[in-house]
């Protein structure tokens, strides 16, 4: 098939691009050019935020799949449903599972379980773009299939709040936070099991006007997401747990995804995606993708950077709220 990807360098991005390319489609990167490309795939420079930039550079060409990686706002949608209906087989929307509803009034949550986020934009910008998607569907056809990933992560994408700067003080033995109580559950995906499911997705007629969250199977705690880290560098964290809102005070941008998003346990059924894609299920357990994700920093002192005014915040957190 022919595949026109909008990003397809970025964490979740790169492992499809990689997994349809190995699957013998032939791929179209759009995006700023500004990374190099990978093997296999053509590409042509456009904008996502700029949708005559996308028109331009997509001309009189036709896709089987476009997959939107960079889309943020209901008037990229609106833009995109412009550019692309009737010149697409298949428009897959990448959302959000921090879309569905904050509190969770129940588990395992399902895709039928109703979006509302009053404590991020980013959540209720999904949602209305969501809603634009699915209006066109129903009023015009309009080709879509929206999936919904759960803190998807890669080997450079650290699952804690403070990223390497967390993981250094991990390594130097000094505490590191943990919000809440640390036992709230969570689940974390690696981008090529979601990668296996979303590429599988490609041209399936049974997923067009379904939404579908894909996710591991797996569900960890706060404090054993940071332990499995720890252990990965050969150390034991000091976990000093502290309540999401303080965190939100003290340091503002944490706020939206930890009170609208990780303060609350999440368990997903992965039951439509196992029938949409079958034979599909999330095979990296965190322990193995800890390891890769150390590795991977350990390898490059140039990676390890450790954000000073974030360390600070830290250390006032545990200073005024720490037991």
């Amino acid at each position: 098939m022919r595949i026109l990807i909008i990003g397809g360098t970025g964490n979740i991005s790169s492992h499809v691009t990689a997994r349809a390319v190995e699957r013998g489609h032939e791929v179209t990167l759009l995006n700023r050019g500004n990374r190099p490309l990978p093997d296999g795939v053509r590409g042509i420079i456009g904008d996502a935020g700029d949708p005559e930039s996308i028109a331009s550079a997509i001309g009189d060409e036709t896709f089987d799949v476009v997959a939107n990686f960079r889309s943020f706002s209901p008037q990229q949608v609106a833009d995109d449903i412009r550019i692309f209906d009737g010149r697409v087989g298949q428009y897959l929307y990448i959302s959000s599972a921090s879309a569905y509803q904050k509190p969770i009034a129940q588990l395992p949550i399902v895709e039928s379980t109703p979006l509302r986020n009053p404590f991020w934009q980013y959540s209720r910008d999904k949602i209305a773009s969501e809603d634009l998607l699915v209006a066109a569907y129903r009023e015009s056809g309009f080709p879509v299939t929206i999936v919904r990933p759960s803190h998807t992560y890669g080997e450079s994408l650290i699952p804690i709040e403070g990223a390497w700067t967390a993981l250094q003080r991990i390594l130097d033995g000094r505490p590191i936070v943990v919000h809440g109580d640390g036992t709230s559950w969570w689940t974390l995906t690696h981008s090529r099991d979601f990668a296996r499911a979303f590429v599988g997705l490609f041209g399936n007629p049974h997923a067009i006007g379904q939404a579908v969250h894909i996710t591991s199977d797996e569900s960890l705690t706060w404090d054993e997401i940071a332990r499995q880290l720890g252990r990965a560098l050969g150390r034991e964290p000091e976990i000093v747990h502290i309540a999401s809102e303080a965190i939100a005070r003290e340091i503002p941008a944490m706020g939206p995804g930890l009170v609208g998003d990780k303060a609350h346990s999440v368990i997903f059924d992965n039951t439509r995606i196992k029938q949409l894609v079958p034979g599909w299920v999330a095979t990296t357990p965190f322990a193995e993708g800890a390891r890769e994700i150390v590795a991977w920093y350990l390898a490059d002192e140039s990676r390890q950077k450790v954000d000073p005014d974030l360390d600070a915040a830290f250390d006032r957190l545990i200073a005024r709220h720490g037991a």
